[in-house]
């Protein structure tokens, strides 16, 4: 039985992670601040923290950093902010994905297995994500929902895997073309949406959502989820 760490001072986020971990058969332990986090570590050596950014006495931030001063254990960074520099310096500093509250747990246990599963098969982050239904192998460029291939076009993956490295995280019309068409916005954003409409369609079912905010872009979240 694998043990999680969940470090968060919101007593009823601790128990919302707890039963859903516990129910998919995982052993829970719990701290509320982080230096109980940096204690535990040591005493309890985890096989994953869950790790909230916001605590009453060091940042979480500041305690991933000292874990990874010494130690490799994967760490799942909770966030209640929504910029996306804290996501990055969070990611940068080690942490080895993140989700931002609210959080639906059925996610939080995705996310637990996804990374655990990389870390045990020494597979990077970036070669393979799982989310939902849906697998993507980036090395490969291979792409299954629900265990079955899907084929799409060179621009359709390259966009599904703008999405799944930036999971919740809005993405503009621009951004899009400067990252998956290779050059800046000169007023045409209809190829974005094009592209966008047939990648849902080919990816339904797939327990992944693209989600258009009106006005700002797009972004990915798993189905019945919350970023």
């Amino acid at each position: 039985m694998q043990t999680i760490l969940i470090v968060d001072d919101e007593p009823n986020i601790i128990e919302l992670a707890r039963l859903y971990l516990e129910r998919d058969g995982y052993q829970v332990e719990a701290v509320t601040s982080g230096q109980d986090a940096l204690l535990k570590r040591e005493a309890l050596s985890p096989d994953l923290i869950v790790l909230d950014l916001m605590l009453p006495d060091i940042d979480g931030l500041d305690v991933c950093r000292q874990i990874r001063a010494n130690s490799t254990v994967p760490i799942l960074m909770l966030t209640a902010r929504r910029e996306d520099v804290d996501k990055i310096v969070g990611l940068e500093l080690g942490a080895d994905d993140y989700l931002t509250k609210p959080f639906n747990p059925r996610e939080l246990v995705a996310r637990v297995r996804a990374v655990l599963r990389r870390y045990h098969t020494g597979v990077a982050p970036d070669e393979i994500v799982e989310m939902g239904n849906l697998r993507l192998d980036l090395l490969r460029h291979e792409v299954k929902v629900a265990g079955k291939p899907v084929l799409l076009r060179t621009k359709e993956f390259d966009l599904l895997a703008a999405f799944a490295r930036n999971l919740g995280i809005v993405l503009s019309r621009e951004k899009l073309l400067e990252v998956v068409w290779g050059y800046d916005y000169y007023g045409e954003t209809r190829t974005v949406d094009v592209h966008v409409n047939h990648l849902r369609n080919k990816i339904a079912g797939s327990g992944v959502d693209i989600e258009t905010l009106r006005g700002t872009g797009y972004k990915m979240t798993l189905a019945g989820g919350s970023e």
